[in-house]
């Protein structure tokens, strides 16, 4: 008797229609696609050819929902931002990896980080990893009183009972900057601030302390700016209406950056001829062979790493607090990790 026909286009294949093609019973088919004991060799390939044919995949997300555990950590993250599209990638390796899955829930013009989080919670994820969250403190307890909260690339102060921090050096990547400008010639050396962005006030610093240690405390020029190319294009126009120019120009992030190199080139200055330019963060657009910015790399996989540990730590200790060595591993509050000049195309000798 010749196989039933597969399932007409436009409706996803279940258990019940691959029992049918294979010719055995749906809890034969559950046991197979489980992987448990139960079903001949036999029967567990032509189960499993069965569902090739009629294009079955197990409900991953759906099987988690039933159980008691989602095993999701949730991310939140922001659309428009560069260096948050290069970390979720990294997540989700390393968070397969200890046995988990992400849930996304992007921050947009309209849509609010509450929105958001809230849709994460609606997911029944297990922790929360929050891309550079600007929530009032108040609002990351409450989410920690909930569980496990892991915010990256936002410094608090003071801590937040229950919410690890992993962050970069911020303040040491703005002095490497400052650093590798000075050992070019450059003394006239602007920052194009980012506000009230998680990690600004931290580069902020770090480019003023350096400043002074170079002796050039009465050089310092920081121009409001922000995260977007537009931004940096806003700086730009404020920055070649003024006089006298600066010889470098250190911007908030790779963004900023990016708009800061446009607006110079359709103004006909020369990089680095006439500027030296260096972003912050080496996410992807830096890299890219008509940009070859230099910039302060932030060590994406590490913080991917110590984010998800942070946040499977405190899961595990949850489920088993007699563990050894458990409770001590989740006592630590932030981890901070060490940044790295890269050197590219956008920066040269005064």
């Amino acid at each position: 008797m010749p196989p039933p026909p597969a399932v007409p286009d436009g409706r996803r294949p279940t258990l019940a229609d691959v029992a049918a093609r294979a010719g055995v019973s749906t809890a034969l088919v559950s046991i197979v696609m489980r992987g448990v004991a139960g079903a001949s060799a036999a029967t567990r390939e032509r189960v499993l050819q069965a569902a090739r044919e009629i294009g079955y995949r197990p409900d991953s997300r759906a099987r988690l929902l039933r159980s008691n555990r989602t095993h999701l950590i949730g991310v939140q993250f922001e659309i428009q931002e560069p260096f948050h599209t290069d970390l979720v990638e990294r997540l989700y390796a390393v968070a397969e990896s200890a046995g988990y899955q992400l849930a996304l829930s992007a921050v947009a013009a309209g849509r609010s980080e509450r929105q958001a989080v809230e849709s994460l919670l609606g997911d029944r994820c297990e922790a929360l990893v929050l891309l550079g969250p600007r929530a009032p403190a108040g609002r990351l307890a409450e989410l920690a009183a909930l569980l496990p909260v892991v915010s990256v690339a936002r410094r608090l102060r003071p801590a937040v009972p229950g919410v690890h921090v992993v962050r970069t050096a911020d303040d040491e990547g703005a002095r490497q900057a400052v650093d590798h400008l000075v050992s070019l010639g450059h003394r006239d050396i602007l920052h194009i601030d980012g506000g009230r962005a998680p990690g600004a006030a931290e580069r902020r610093r770090g480019y003023r302390t350096a400043m002074n240690d170079h002796g050039l405390a009465d050089r310092v020029r920081v121009l409001p700016g922000g995260l977007t190319e537009q931004d940096g294009a806003t700086a730009a126009r404020t920055i070649l209406d003024a006089t006298p120019w600066p010889s470098a120009v250190l911007a908030f992030n790779d963004a900023c950056a990016t708009g800061l190199l446009g607006a110079l080139f359709r103004a006909g200055v020369s990089v680095p001829g006439e500027f030296s330019v260096v972003g912050f963060d080496d996410s992807r657009v830096a890299r890219l062979p008509h940009i070859d910015l230099t910039t302060v790399a932030q060590d994406v996989s590490r913080i991917a790493e110590l984010a998800v540990a942070a946040a499977t730590a405190r899961l595990d200790a949850t489920a088993t607090p007699a563990a050894t060595g458990t409770v001590a591993a989740t006592t630590k509050t932030e981890d901070v990790v060490a940044p790295r000049l890269v050197v590219r195309g956008t920066t040269a000798p005064v």
